[in-house]
């Protein structure tokens, strides 16, 4: 029973970081097919808005 206190307490206390070290996000995109996705993505937000604006 007195293990499980400390292990309660280990879990309890969230990690903190410095406000300097988050403050700034980064986009990493180290693989080929991350980047494949993540320009896919962009792609297909800007034919979402040209099809919504020409459809109607």
């Amino acid at each position: 029973m007195n293990d499980d206190k400390k292990t309660d307490q280990k879990r309890a206390e969230p990690p903190t970081f410095a406000a300097q070290d988050v403050r700034q996000g980064e986009i990493i995109l180290k693989r080929r097919w991350q980047r494949l996705v993540f320009i896919g993505g962009l792609v297909a937000v800007v034919l979402v808005i040209l099809l919504l604006r020409f459809a109607g």
